[in-house]
């Protein structure tokens, strides 16, 4: 008996900067652009804590 194969493309995940989440990129509610690189976070929270000091959260 053969199995069916879906051929659905996986979304790309992130780690929230802020917290350590997992962050589905393609569904992420929040995000934030810093020196050209985009940051994805879980919540409202997170995200705004990374944007009052970003470099607190970037290694």
């Amino acid at each position: 008996m053969k199995t069916a194969v879906r051929n659905k493309k996986r979304s790309e995940m992130a780690r929230d900067p802020v917290c350590g989440m997992t962050v589905d990129e393609e569904t992420a509610k929040w995000t934030s652009e810093h020196e050209g690189e985009t940051y994805y976070f879980c919540n409202e929270r997170c995200k705004l804590a990374f944007e009052k000091a970003p470099s607190r959260f970037i290694k």
